[in-house]
């Protein structure tokens, strides 16, 4: 806390001015006193008289801290859960880029097959399956390495 003495700044008053609005909703100031603090406040040069404006209100709560989000109830219905990793990583998203990628060479491939009338060699395969497999393992290994841990609630 800044010493009593020691100029404040407007974003200070501004902060004791918004704790005043606080406790004016929460029916701990009347009109009359919410008033005269907030011009008293609006007017402060020093920590010493914001201090002053606040000292018989309560200090706000520190604000609580959300809870990282578990997995869904159909990730832990239908895949266990095994859809986030030991890396922090979404294999669901990893998963659909790579059938996304799949869809979009095999679409190109046919349309250059069906252009030139031959039968041209599925490069695809190149593509989508070494990606695949890695993914698969991976996919896999996460679920074994998983073990008989439980889920969070």
């Amino acid at each position: 806390m800044p010493e009593p003495h020691q100029l404040a700044a407007d974003a200070d008053r501004a902060a004791v001015v918004t704790r005043l609005d606080e406790s004016l909703a929460d029916g701990r100031l009347t009109l009359a006193e919410y008033e005269d603090r907030s011009t008293r406040a609006h007017g402060a040069r020093t920590y010493g008289e914001l201090a002053e404006l606040t000292t018989d209100l309560p200090r706000p709560a520190a604000p609580a801290t959300p809870a990282a989000p578990g997995p869904s109830p159909v990730a832990r219905a239908v895949y266990g859960g095994a859809w986030h990793g030991a890396w922090g990583n979404d294999l669901r998203a990893a998963w659909t880029s790579w059938l996304v990628t799949g869809v979009i060479v095999t679409g190109i491939w046919l349309v250059s097959m069906l252009g030139s009338g031959d039968l041209v060699y599925p490069w695809p395969v190149w593509v989508v399956g070494p990606w695949g497999v890695v993914l698969l393992a991976r996919t896999l290994g996460e679920r074994r390495s998983r073990g008989d841990r439980q889920l969070p609630a």
